[in-house]
C-alpha cells in the first residue's frame, strides 16, 4: 500500500519484473483482480487467496495508512 495512494481500497503486490493489483473491498470482500504486469494466472489465484485470508488485517492497514494522509 502507498501512504499517498486513491481509494478504492487496494494492494500492490510486486516481484522482480511484475506487478498485481487487487481490489480488496473492504471490510467484507471479495478480493477481486484489478491489473497486473507479467504475473501468471497461478501466481495470481495464490496472491488472492492470501490476500483473502489476510482480508481483516489488510483492511485495518489500509484504513489506518489512509486516515492519517
Amino acid at each position: 500500500m502507498y501512504f499517498n495512494d486513491h481509494p478504492p481500497d487496494h494492494v500492490h503486490v510486486m516481484g522482480p519484473g511484475a506487478e498485481v493489483v487487487f481490489n480488496l473491498n473492504c471490510p467484507d470482500g471479495p478480493v477481486v483482480h484489478r491489473e497486473s504486469r507479467n504475473v501468471s494466472r497461478a501466481d495470481m489465484r495464490r496472491i488472492r487467496d492470501a490476500l483473502t485470508e489476510a482480508l481483516q488485517s489488510a483492511c485495518l492497514s489500509w484504513e489506518e495508512i489512509h486516515e492519517h494522509h
